[in-house]
């Protein structure tokens, strides 16, 4: 699914959250958003999810223009994004399985497809013998492999991961980092990742997004590929 910000402004009230912003990602591509906080990082996902609208431009999904397209469109279009949190956002009171089938649930997928997706994801994501433990049972690692695998469930065309290391430890990271890496190549899912971890945007080379105060600063294209021994981690 292709997405193109045109001349979006969001204000909350007299503060202006994002300015003239202007962008097309195409369908697989892999992006970072970067920015301190409050920069607007996360303002701009909340616009590509429909959970706030643009105060003027227009979001564009797939020909789908968010701030008035047709309702049915744009639940369309929602139901092919994956969304994975920082902090997690599971259910507490339910197992990681339960959790993957009530989004399983809301985008309305075959039921007797359902048993078989929740396997297919667990094991991607390796919990499979974790798939009936609850979150509090979890690691943090353990966890946003959990919200990861729930994403992908659905099937989506984009994932959205909001900040989704900033609770992890080295190891756990790169893990995480190295599956939606995976996914990205495998599936050609597009990944849009917001981060202020600036040795995972230098270890792949994607293209990046750089946002300060509301307004894009930078837009760097996905550089050529570069020897191995330029960064220090390359995954």
């Amino acid at each position: 699914m292709k997405i193109k910000f045109d001349q979006v402004n969001k204000t909350y009230g007299s503060v202006s959250a994002l300015k003239n912003i202007n962008f097309d990602i195409e369908p697989g591509e892999f992006i970072f958003i970067v920015g301190n906080s409050g920069a607007g990082k996360s303002t701009l996902l909340k616009l590509i999810l429909s959970q706030v609208k643009s105060s003027s431009g227009d979001v564009v999904i797939d020909d789908i223009f968010l701030n008035n397209g047709d309702k049915k469109d744009i639940d369309r279009i929602r139901k092919k994004i994956g969304v994975i949190f920082q902090d997690y956002q599971l259910i507490p009171d339910k197992t990681i399985e339960e959790n993957i089938n009530i989004s399983l649930d809301i985008v309305e997928f075959p039921k007797d497809q359902i048993l078989s997706k929740i396997e297919d994801v667990i094991k991607k994501v390796d919990l499979l013998d974790r798939r009936h433990h609850f979150p509090a049972q979890l690691s943090g690692g353990e966890l946003q492999r959990a919200a990861l695998a729930r994403a992908l469930a659905v099937e989506p065309r984009i994932i959205l991961a909001d900040e989704p290391t900033g609770n992890l430890d080295l190891d756990n990271t790169w893990n995480l980092i190295k599956l939606l890496k995976d996914i990205n190549e495998n599936e050609k899912t597009t990944i849009i990742m917001t981060t202020h971890n600036m040795d995972i945007v230098d270890s792949l080379n994607k293209r990046i997004i750089k946002v300060e105060n509301g307004e894009i600063i930078e837009d760097k294209k996905e550089p050529e590929k570069k020897s191995k021994n330029n960064s220090s981690k390359k995954i």
